[in-house]
């Protein structure tokens, strides 16, 4: 028998400001960590080679379409599994996430299809201080990507990406309403599943100073020549290169500051 388990999934492009410590912050909570990188060209690359020499855990894998993301994990369909996705913009709490796994392996909420925890939306963050500010969600929508795959039995449709676009087949008992909003029953503070959503930040060194909001991978078209080309002239000429979308979803609310020291623990 396959004992339960937990397999991240991370979909990447151009991330190598905080890659590094979003996937170490991970490594003991999963216990194997998949990490798609759709075609970086700034230092990501090197950091992922250099964390899959140090972890054995961490496999990569270079894609030439996002929708390979979910390729990577459909393997896991109806196993016991939970699938974890996490962006190269979202820095989990890991001694939060031990308590969360220590849930998981207990069964605890097996029943439940998705599980959503508590996030805070960045549009400040001061290492040094070990503060951040920005928009909590609640009442913005949490965007943290918990799957258990022994709820489903397949997948129709093309996915865009790991878990996002076509339809998931449940089996009986489960359905897309069973999704357990742990955000709503504590604090960001108090919560021992939250994130700090750095989507408001700079995230690449090859990041233009004046971009505040990436859009997403899939966001940013196809992979031939004619689409590169069109990307390097929307870069030119500033268009289509801020995300209105994330703007609507994750800038809700009052600001809020939060102390963060626990999100980087010495290495």
């Amino acid at each position: 028998m396959v004992q339960r388990q937990v397999v991240g999934i991370s979909l990447v492009r151009n991330e190598d400001v905080y890659i590094d410590c979003v996937l170490r912050n991970i490594v003991e909570f999963c216990d194997r960590i998949i990490v798609a990188d759709h075609q970086s060209t700034d230092a990501t690359p090197l950091i992922l080679e250099q964390l899959a020499l140090e972890c054995p855990k961490i496999e990569v894998v270079r894609v030439e379409n996002p929708s390979e993301s979910h390729d990577l994990v459909s393997g896991y369909i109806g196993s016991d599994t939970w699938v974890f996705g996490v962006d190269g913009d979202e820095i989990y709490d890991p001694k939060g996430l031990r308590r969360l796994r220590a849930e998981l392996m207990a069964g605890a909420f097996a029943d439940w299809w998705q599980v959503f925890g508590n996030v805070l939306n960045c549009v400040e963050l001061d290492v040094q201080r070990r503060t951040a500010r920005g928009y909590l969600a609640p009442p913005c929508r949490s965007m943290t990507k918990l799957y258990n795959f022994r709820a489903i039995s397949g997948w129709e449709g093309w996915p865009g990406e790991r878990m996002a676009g076509g339809r998931p087949i449940f089996r009986r008992g489960y359905d897309a309403s069973r999704r357990l909003l742990l955000y709503s029953q504590a604090s960001f503070e108090d919560s021992f599943y939250r994130c700090l959503h750095v989507c408001f930040l700079r995230r690449s060194s090859g990041q233009p100073r004046w971009q505040k909001t990436r859009p997403n991978i899939p966001d940013l078209g196809g992979t031939g020549s004619g689409s590169r080309f069109g990307s390097r002239l929307r870069r030119v000429l500033r268009v289509g290169q801020e995300s209105q979308w994330k703007k609507e979803k994750y800038m809700r609310g009052p600001l809020a500051t939060v102390e963060v020291s626990a999100f980087f623990p010495p290495i």
